[in-house]
């Protein structure tokens, strides 16, 4: 079987990756020009990233970070087995609400049975791992495509419902909408291979406006 060699981001190749997609799009190029390359925004690949990821689904970024720290300070290391031992009332006064206390147990609990390797991640393809995230109940695409583009640095990942991308698109395009969906995807695909790339700068822009 052919194995495609797995490619990661790091400082160099964002740089280079940028400078690629600015000379093709001016839009691109007019957003690094006033604010600058994005930062990588790389996470540790892993169980407690992938929690964080899931107490960000549909709530504000500090929020998610509150409940992620307070949850860290509930135990000594933070992994899947030590989740576990946290019952769901002390979840609750974390922060966790009764859907993400439930997705988080699916997550170590899996972990746990070896049903989901999650260290070896790294070595699969993106559509792999896209596939054995998404197989989790509460891991949807946004979550796995998150997980793919900040934790194991994908450089063509494009998370469809991702409500800053949504507003800094509609911004950037002059639209009158939020572009979501088919039309979300089309609007990325000449940033391929190189989309995750063209996310951040996204998220630059709308996080420096």
């Amino acid at each position: 079987m052919h194995m495609n060699k797995i490619v990661m981001l790091n400082e160099a190749s964002l740089s280079t990756a940028a400078g690629k997609l600015c000379q093709a799009d001016t839009r691109l190029q007019s957003v690094v020009d006033q604010f600058g390359l994005p930062p990588l925004w790389a996470r540790a690949p892993g169980f407690p990233t992938l929690i964080h990821i899931i107490l960000e689904q549909q709530v504000s970024l500090a929020s998610a970070k509150a409940c992620f720290n307070k949850l860290n300070s509930a135990l000594d290391e933070l992994s899947s087995e030590s989740f576990l031992t946290l019952d769901d009332a002390t979840l609750l006064r974390i922060g966790f609400s009764r859907q993400k206390t439930r997705y988080s147990r699916v997550l170590a609990q899996a972990i746990e049975d070896q049903s989901l390797d999650i260290d070896n991640l790294i070595h699969d393809s993106d559509e792999e791992v896209f596939s054995k995230l998404t197989a989790l109940t509460g891991i949807g695409p946004w979550t796995a495509n998150i997980y793919l583009l900040m934790a194991l640095g994908r450089p063509d990942i494009w998370p469809g419902g991702d409500l800053a991308l949504e507003v800094a698109l509609q911004n950037l395009f002059g639209l009158d909408h939020r572009p979501r969906g088919e039309e979300f995807q089309q609007l990325a695909e000449a940033w391929r291979p190189y989309r995750a790339v063209a996310a951040r700068i996204l998220w630059h822009y709308y996080l420096s406006q």
